[in-house]
C-alpha cells in the first residue's frame, strides 16, 4: 500500500501543496523513491526538541527526591540515555515499514485493537504539547514583567498565539519543512543555551553541592523514573515518525545511535549543569516547580533576558511541533478520514485551546493536568514494552498492505498484547502515586498495592506517603519490563506465523 489513489484533477491539487512545501503524505507507506534519509538526519530533530534551558530545570525535581549532587548525576545519566535508547528501538520499527508509529504498532496488536494503545497515545501527546505552549506563554509573560514591559493579559494573549501558531504552521508543512526547521533551532537554542551556562556559572557553590546528603535506593530510583518519563520515555510513542523516511538498507545500529545521541546528549549535560544550580541556591531548587523558566531567569543581568527567552521559548515550540505533527498522524491511525495537514491543524486548535483555557480561565488546573498525563504514561510504558519486544521477535519488515487490512496476517485484534496492557496497567497503577494528592484528589486512588506489598503507607492527616518507596513509581517500571518479558514469551509463536516461520 504505496499510495492512495487520486484523480487527476486530485493529483494536481496534491501537486500543487507539495509545491508550497507542505508534506501531503498521512498514515500510508513512505514511497521507496522518498525514502533518502540517512541515519545522521535523525539526530537533528531530537536534539533541537531537547537542547533547552527547560531542561535545566528538571534538576531541582531530581533533588526534590533528596538524593545526593553524585546520586542525582548518576540517575539523570542513566534515566536519559537509556530513555532515548528505548526510542531508538522504537525507530526501528520505522525503517522497517515505513509508516507512523501508531500504524506499525498494528503489527503487535491487531489493525482494529490498536486503537486501544492509540487513543492513550493520542492523548497523551496532545496533553504534553499543549503543557509546552502553556509553559512557553507563561515564561513570555514573566520575562515581560521583569524587563518592566509588562506580564499582564495583553502579553499572554499575544504569546499565546504567536506560540501556537508557530507550533500549528510547522506541524501543518511536516516532515521536511519540520526537519530543516529543527536543524536551524539546534544552532539557535543550542547557542543561547551556552550563553546562558555562561553566565550562571559563577552562582555554582560547589561546597554547598557536594554537601548535599545521600537519599535511599527507593529515592534514586523514584528520581530515575522521573527522568526517564519526562525524557525518552515522553517521545517513545512517536519515535518511528522520524525514521519512516530512512533508507530500507540503513543500518539499524546507526538508527539506534543517532537517535539516542540526540536525544540524550543535551538533557543529561544540562539536568546535571542544573543539579550544580540548584544544589547551590534554594531560592533555585524551591522556584522551579511552580516557575521553571522565570526561575531560572533570576540569575541572569537583564540584558540577556531577551536571548534568553527567545531561546526558552523556540526550544518549547520544537518540542511541541514534534509533539503536534506525530499526534496528528496517531488521529489518522484511529480511523480519522481527513488529510494529514488538516489532522495536525485540529490537533493544533485543541492545543491552542488548552493553552488559552490554562494560561486565562483555570491556572490552578496545571496540577490536575501533569497529575491526568502521568497517569496515562503507565499503560503508555506498557505499550513501549510490548512494542520493544515485538520489535526484537521480528526478523523480517512489516507486511505493508496487512497493516492496513483487518483480514491480514496481523488480523483485527491481538488479544495477547490487549489484555498485557491492561493488566500491567492496573498492576502498575498500584504502584504509583498522585504527585498532586492535593489538587487532584480524585486521583488519589493510585498506590493501591503499596501498602499491602509494604512499600508505603498512606499518611492520611499529612497528605502524603511514607516508606523508602513510597515515591519511587515502580509501576512504570513494572509495566514497562513486564509488558516486555511476557510478550517475549507468550507472542514469539504468533510472530513467527506471521512472517511464515512456523
Amino acid at each position: 500500500m504505496t499510495s492512495t489513489p487520486v484523480s487527476d484533477r486530485d493529483g494536481s491539487r496534491i501537486d500543487a501543496v507539495r509545491r508550497r512545501g507542505v508534506e501531503t503524505t498521512g498514515i500510508e507507506i513512505i514511497a521507496e523513491s522518498e525514502r533518502t534519509a540517512r541515519p545522521r538526519d535523525l539526530f537533528w530533530p531530537w536534539f533541537a526538541a531537547n537542547v533547552s534551558v527547560f531542561g535545566i530545570s528538571y534538576a531541582a525535581f531530581v533533588l526534590g527526591f533528596g538524593i545526593s549532587f553524585v546520586q542525582a548525576v548518576v540517575v539523570t545519566v542513566l534515566g536519559v540515555v537509556i530513555s532515548f535508547a528505548l526510542c531508538g528501538v522504537i525507530a526501528l520499527a520505522g525503517k522497517r515499514g515505513s509508516a507512523p508509529t501508531m500504524v506499525l504498532s498494528r503489527a503487535a496488536f491487531g489493525v482494529t485493537g490498536q486503537k486501544v494503545p492509540g487513543v492513550i497515545s493520542w492523548l497523551t501527546s496532545i496533553g504534553w504539547e499543549t503543557f509546552l505552549a502553556i509553559l512557553a506563554t507563561l515564561a513570555t509573560a514573566t520575562i515581560f514583567e521583569r524587563l518592566g514591559w509588562g506580564g499582564g493579559t495583553g502579553t499572554k494573549v499575544v504569546a499565546a498565539v504567536v506560540v501556537a501558531g508557530l507550533v500549528v504552521a510547522a506541524s501543518v508543512a511536516g516532515y521536511h519543512v519540520i526537519m530543516r526547521m529543527q536543524s536551524v533551532l539546534t544552532w539557535v537554542t543550542g547557542a543561547i543555551t551556552v550563553l546562558y551556562v555562561v553566565m550562571t556559572v559563577q552562582h555554582v557553590d560547589w561546597g554547598a553541592v557536594t554537601s548535599l546528603p545521600s537519599g535511599s535506593i527507593g529515592a534514586m530510583t523514584g528520581a530515575l523514573v522521573m527522568v526517564m518519563t519526562g525524557f525518552g520515555l515522553g517521545w517513545i510513542n512517536i519515535a518511528a515518525d522520524w525514521s519512516r523516511y530512512q533508507r530500507r538498507d540503513a543500518s539499524g545500529a546507526a538508527i539506534v545511535g543517532w537517535n539516542t545521541l540526540g536525544g540524550a546528549i543535551a538533557p543529561a549535560l544540562l539536568v546535571c549543569y542544573g543539579l550544580a544550580l540548584a544544589g547551590s541556591d534554594e531560592a533555585v531548587l524551591t522556584g522551579i516547580g511552580g516557575d521553571p523558566i522565570g526561575t531560572l531567569a533570576t540569575l541572569l543581568p537583564t540584558w540577556v533576558l531577551v536571548p534568553f527567552l527567545v531561546a526558552a521559548v523556540l526550544a518549547l515550540v520544537s518540542g511541541a511541533v514534534l509533539g503536534i505533527y506525530s499526534s496528528g498522524l496517531t488521529l489518522l491511525s484511529l480511523g480519522v478520514r481527513i488529510p494529514r495537514p488538516a489532522a495536525a491543524a485540529v490537533d493544533g486548535v485543541i492545543l491552542t485551546i488548552g493553552t488559552f483555557y490554562v494560561v486565562f480561565v483555570a491556572e490552578s488546573f496545571i496540577n490536575p493536568f501533569q497529575s491526568f498525563l502521568i497517569t496515562l504514561g503507565v499503560p503508555l510504558a506498557s505499550w513501549a514494552g510490548i512494542m520493544i519486544a515485538d520489535i526484537a521477535l521480528r526478523r523480517r519488515d512489516y507486511d505493508e498492505e496487512a497493516l492496513f487490512d483487518p483480514r491480514g496476517r496481523y488480523g483485527a485484534w491481538d488479544w495477547t498484547s490487549i489484555a498485557t496492557m491492561v493488566v500491567a496497567s492496573v498492576l502498575g497503577w498500584g504502584l504509583v502515586v498522585n504527585s498532586f494528592a492535593a489538587d487532584a484528589s480524585w486521583n488519589n486512588w493510585q498506590g493501591y498495592l503499596l501498602e499491602p506489598l509494604g512499600l508505603g503507607t498512606w499518611d492520611a492527616a499529612g497528605g502524603f506517603w511514607e516508606g523508602t518507596f513510597a515515591y519511587a513509581n515502580l509501576g512504570v517500571l513494572l509495566a514497562l519490563v513486564l509488558s516486555f518479558l511476557v510478550t517475549l514469551v507468550a507472542r514469539r509463536g504468533t510472530v513467527a506465523r506471521q512472517e511464515g516461520r512456523a
